[in-house]
């Protein structure tokens, strides 16, 4: 592996990131109200092997401790998410001051650290109250965010100057109303197209809110993004990949700069759109600060409407490395993603918000893990953010 240094700015942020439900434990602790996970990973054979949040990492008691890792490591900035049913048990209401206590010591030991804190509102564990109520795919639960923002901003407001509304809403609506892969484990289309709308929403709504409360805060979003690219040069793969966009990109980006949502989407849903009202899409479309971008891979679109003997002998193929979840590792996608998200959308600043890869994890017998392939992973990438810089994208950290 080639050791040529590469040149950030001197202002490039560096960081990591975490999800509550994914680290912090406590589940049912201090007043903390039961999340849609909580009840997903309770609910037998949702969960390979039964695994759930109820302990995680056990970052609601150890949290000094990895601050203390944090400051060791030398990070600029930590991104971490709020526990919705930590702050508010019931959805909205009454507020729970032990969560609100719990948060505000982080960001304090992070300041003292010398860690700016990132806060995302939202990283997929709404309260199960809500969820009994029809979720995301109800308008209630937009007014059920945008008063938890409220707090939330209210409350750390003097301290956060960076604040993400929501994480990867496509994974929240699709993989959660869809697929019926992750919380809460529903599988409607119609729900999950109408979840999206609300998610966005709410995002929406809440912006101005958080800067109604933090006049000098920096306020954005982050996407789970890639290029999806065709098969082979057929148009049926092409209209694949266009599909795929479509859902994955477009669906997101399009109606958060003001172009509404992609018309050859809903016209190939077929979907009435009867949760769209007067307004809605001009509040989505509020300004942002900065974009995040969640970027692990691309997307190769096989054609699923003609016989692969109907179709052209496919020309794209995936390289051989792969992590262990089995995606393609595939640096250069990052770069094609940051340049389009510039170029065609014109975001004002691009964080980086996740990215990364799952290898095995051995340790030697010096109690060190020799990590040649993360290693790789990690510089090629960083590469990509680099060359990006050099045409004009506006990348932050």
């Amino acid at each position: 592996m080639s050791e040529q240094k590469i040149n950030f700015p001197d202002d490039f942020v560096w960081g990591a990131a975490t999800a509550s439900y994914q680290i912090e434990g406590a589940w049912n602790e201090d007043g903390k109200g039961e999340s849609i996970w909580d009840r997903f990973s309770h609910t037998p054979g949702k969960v390979e092997g039964g695994d759930t949040g109820n302990v995680a990492c056990d970052h609601y008691h150890r949290w000094r401790d990895d601050v203390a890792l944090m400051e060791k490591l030398g990070l600029d900035a930590y991104r971490f998410s709020i526990s919705w049913p930590r702050i508010l048990p019931a959805g909205r209401g009454e507020i729970n001051q032990a969560g609100i206590d719990f948060y505000s010591q982080l960001v304090d030991a992070l300041l003292e650290a010398g860690i700016e804190p990132y806060v995302t509102l939202y990283h997929w564990d709404l309260p199960q109250v809500l969820q009994d109520a029809g979720g995301w795919a109800e308008r209630m639960v937009v007014d059920a965010f945008v008063e938890y923002a409220n707090v939330i901003s209210q409350a750390l407001g003097d301290r956060v100057k960076n604040w993400i509304t929501l994480n990867e809403p496509w994974v929240s609506a699709f993989l959660g109303y869809e697929h019926g892969i992750h919380a809460p484990g529903h599988t409607n289309l119609d729900e999950a197209i109408a979840a999206s709308h609300h998610l966005l929403l709410s995002h929406g709504k809440a912006v101005p809110v958080i800067r109604q409360n933090c006049p000098d805060a920096e306020v954005g979003i982050t996407l789970n993004l890639g290029p999806q690219v065709p098969a082979s040069p057929s148009i049926a793969d092409r209209k694949a990949a266009t599909w795929t966009d479509g859902y994955i990109n477009r669906w997101f980006l399009d109606p958060l700069v003001g172009r509404g949502y992609p018309q050859d989407m809903v016209d190939g849903w077929n979907n009435s759109m009867e949760f769209l009202q007067d307004g809605d899409l001009d509040e989505i479309a509020v300004p942002l600060d900065f974009l995040g971008v969640n970027y692990y891979t691309r997307g190769i679109n096989r054609s699923s409407e003609i016989s692969k003997e109907e179709n052209a002998p496919q020309t794209v193929f995936p390289n051989d490395e792969h992590t262990e979840m089995d995606w393609e590792v595939y640096p250069e996608g990052l770069y094609d993603t940051l340049g389009r998200l510039h170029f065609e959308y014109n975001f004002p600043a691009i964080y980086i918000t996740e990215n990364g890869a799952a290898f095995p994890d051995e340790v030697d017998a010096d109690n060190k893990v020799d990590d040649p392939a993360r290693l790789s992973y990690i510089k090629r990438h960083l590469e990509m953010v680099n060359k990006s810089i050099q045409i004009g994208v506006p990348m932050k950290g």
